[in-house]
Parts: C-alpha cells; sequence; structure tokens
C-alpha cells in the first residue's frame, strides 16, 4: 500500500523565560533588546531547537542571551503557555514560558541588543504600559498576579 505524504502548515515552537536575579544592588527581573525585528524590549527566549526538551531551550536561549546561568523553578509546570495565532507579526509562534533564577553576571548575547536588570517597580510600570514586544507585557502581568502583585 502506497503512503501518500501531506505536507502540513504547523506553528513555530518558542520558549520565553522569565528570569529572577540579584546583582549585589538591586534584585528584580532581566529583560532584553531585542538585536533583530521586531526590536524593543522583551523577555529572553527563541526558537525550540531540534533536540532539546522545551525546558533545555528556555535555558539555554537564557544563557545565550543574558549570560546568566539559570535554574527553573518548576520544569513540569511552564507559568504560560501563549498560542494566539497574530502574537507575533512574523508568523504563528506557539511560546511555552517557564520562570527560574538567573546566576552570574548579566551580558547580552547572540540575539539581544542588550540585557539589564529590572526592579518589581520598573517591570510593573512596563506592564501597564504594555511597552514590550509581543505578548510579553501580558506573560509578566500574569507572572505578577501569580506571585500576588499589585499592577
Amino acid at each position: 500500500m502506497a503512503y501518500e505524504r501531506k505536507e502540513y502548515r504547523s506553528p513555530f515552537l518558542t520558549t520565553d523565560i522569565i528570569i529572577e536575579h540579584e546583582d549585589g544592588k538591586k534584585k528584580g527581573i532581566v529583560l532584553i533588546e531585542r538585536r533583530n525585528p521586531p526590536y524593543g524590549t522583551a523577555l529572553p527566549g527563541g526558537f525550540a531547537e531540534y533536540g532539546l526538551s522545551l525546558e533545555e531551550n528556555a535555558v539555554k536561549e537564557a544563557l545565550e542571551e543574558t549570560g546568566l546561568e539559570v535554574r527553573l523553578y518548576t520544569p513540569e509546570h511552564p507559568l504560560c503557555v501563549k498560542s494566539e495565532p497574530f502574537r507575533d507579526l512574523r508568523a504563528h509562534m506557539v511560546s511555552v514560558t517557564y520562570v527560574g533564577k538567573g546566576y552570574g553576571r548579566i551580558s547580552a548575547g547572540d540575539d539581544a541588543k542588550a540585557a539589564r536588570l529590572y526592579t518589581l517597580d520598573e517591570v510593573k510600570k512596563i506592564v501597564k504600559e504594555k511597552s514590550m514586544c509581543f505578548d510579553h507585557a501580558e506573560i509578566l502581568a500574569e507572572y505578577l498576579k501569580q506571585r500576588g502583585e499589585i499592577i
């Protein structure tokens, strides 16, 4: 029996990560400035790579974009999954977001033009203004809500 192969069009799979970090002076969340379009402030993250679990991919992207080693708090339970077809104007992207603790010194690399530590008050302001790429402000709002933070 001959098998007829059909071509299927699937969304792209990505991972994002909320990195909690302390640098000795302040503590907060690490965000990046994107090197590539769409430009702006975003969570570290990137396309899922073949051969890596989503958890491994999130940790790899964190290291590449922020220079930080990250330990995920609950790898088996991501913070959220976002799959709205037009959340990214480039293509249909499905993102799985994790939360973890960052260790080391922040150093932007790979697709990040800059990486910086934002206090929770700064993050709340960014979320209120919705001044982030994609739907990352919504993701951070969900994170803050789960922490019991008032926005």
